[in-house]
Formats: C-alpha cells, structure tokens, sequence
C-alpha cells in the first residue's frame, strides 16, 4: 500500500511517534513518503531524553523512507531544505496525496 504522512507538529512525543509510525510500516513493506508542514519542519535534530524525533527521522531515511519539507514553512522561520528534507511546494504536497492509497496526519 501506499501510505502518504503529513506531519504538521514538532511535540516530542507526537513527532516520534509519527516517524516510528513510518518506519514501521515501511519495514512492513509498503510505500511511504512524509510531507513535514508547519512546526513539523524543525524536526531534524530535534532530541528529548525520551522521545529522540531526530534519531526516528534518521531510521525512516535508513529504511529508504522519502521525507518532503514545504518550503514556504521553511522560508517563514528563516530555514532551508537539506538533505533529508528538501524544500517542497504546496503542489508536491498535493502530489503525494494523489499517490497515496491512504493519508494519516499527525
């Protein structure tokens, strides 16, 4: 299946969670690509004692998990893309949803 995840939250706990939903289910076999929006594109490096988003993201990119950053949430908080996160538009966003089988939000 093909799975779309849009997260849209830097919280810890939320944000783990999503990548460890990803990466799950990518080792499960099934196409998945993440499209980060609004705060969620704070969470490369982003680590708690408990809840280490960062290293989550790093497994889903390891497991050959595909990961698209808006750029205009990027832009308004003075970021850029990288490697892991390269800058996306709005119409990647809707894109993936149209290549998705299913689209879960975090």
């Amino acid at each position: 299946m093909k799975l779309a995840v849009i997260i849209e939250t830097k919280e810890y706990e939320k944000a783990w969670n999503a990548f460890r939903f990803a990466v799950t289910a990518k080792k499960q076999g099934h196409e998945i690509k993440v499209f980060l929006m609004g705060e969620a594109v704070e969470c490369e490096g982003l680590v708690h004692e408990k809840f280490n988003v960062d290293e989550q993201l790093k497994n889903f990119i390891s497991v050959g998990g595909e990961i698209l950053a808006c750029g205009t949430c990027l832009k308004s908080r003075q970021l850029s893309g990288s490697e892991a996160c390269p800058l996306s538009t709005m119409t990647d966003c809707v894109n993936l949803v149209v290549w998705a089988d299913k689209t879960v939000t975090f």
